[in-house]
């Protein structure tokens, strides 16, 4: 039976932490110089309908780096869901490749690919959910302080898909994690119920709070993103008037006195969610959490691929 990889939520504990636990072990292969070839002649379709730096290069090259190969379909050449219908895509893809990474705007979008494909099918990145970010954060946190349940995440900003996949990750594996967001933008309260399930089951906890202030006041680790995501461009000139106070800057920092790194999922909007001053200052956890999506989406793909 075919795994698929479409939303936290869909993975056991003791699956996530096992992936967690593979990454670290690829990573440290592969800096080691230990490189054979864990899927060779495997091919991974890269479907993508939003443009993005981190999600092609990272695929790309963990997918070479295991022996495999992948093939870039950009949204104007498949136009998933117009050009053909979602049903056919995957199956002709599902005759080509032996994974489908799709990156989309509407979740349905990744579920319906996973329902017709007979490959296994990776959400790249949807509205509801970012699990491929979630991996790599979550894997940044275990290399930094060594530990990640009993750790304090505090996530400003707006309630999107990545707050979405650190709810569910952090509470699944006994973190603290809390959510602070401007009125009228917080994270689904499905999303909330689900992660606050999780987090009685593991020892952990989820909080939502409007105070950015008291929101930072016990954190370990500080995480935000940009304020407007793909999709909503028409709303960004309201929401610049919205979340200047959740901005990540040192007078914020200065409230934390526990805190050891800041994490961003990129690209950053300096300026406006985070200063200059903390995404290249020494609690910067920026562009180690980058590396790791190459090193968690390998795991992903390990994970579903190798027989």
């Amino acid at each position: 039976m075919k795994r698929d990889f479409i939303a936290l939520e869909h993975t056991r504990p003791a699956e996530l932490r096992s992936l967690l636990d593979l990454a670290i072990s690829l990573k440290a292969d592969w800096k080691a110089g230990h490189r054979d070839p864990l899927l060779p002649g495997r091919t991974l379709a890269m479907v993508f309908q939003k443009p993005s730096l981190r999600t092609r290069t990272s695929f790309d090259i963990g997918m070479y780096q295991l022996g495999g190969h992948a093939v870039y379909l950009s949204p104007d050449e498949i136009q998933l869901g117009h050009r053909e219908s979602i049903a056919d895509a995957a199956r002709v893809l599902s005759r080509y490749s032996d994974a489908i990474m799709a990156r989309v705007f509407a979740h349905s979008d990744v579920v319906d690919l996973a329902r017709y494909a007979s490959v296994p099918v990776i959400n790249g990145l949807s509205d509801y959910d970012h699990p491929c970010q979630g991996v790599a954060d979550l894997l940044t946190i275990l290399e930094k302080l060594g530990q990640l349940k009993g750790v304090h995440l505090t996530y400003l900003g707006d309630g999107n898909n990545v707050l979405h996949s650190l709810l569910i990750g952090g509470a699944m594996l006994g973190m603290h994690v809390t959510a602070a967001t401007p009125d009228g933008y917080g994270p689904l309260p499905g999303v909330v119920q689900i992660a606050s399930a999780l987090a009685d089951d593991s020892g952990g906890s989820v909080r939502l709070i409007a105070d950015p202030v008291k929101a930072v006041a016990d954190a370990d680790v500080l995480y935000t993103d940009t304020w407007t995501s793909m999709g909503q461009e028409d709303e960004a000139a309201v929401r610049r008037q919205v979340f200047p106070p959740y901005q990540i800057n040192e007078e914020l920092i200065s409230q934390a006195p526990s805190v050891q790194g800041v994490l961003h999922c990129l690209p950053a909007h300096r300026g406006e969610e985070i200063t200059d001053a903390v995404a290249d200052g020494e609690r910067s956890w920026l562009f180690d959490q980058a590396e790791n999506r190459l090193h968690g989406q390998k795991a992903i793909l390990v994970h579903l691929l190798k027989e």
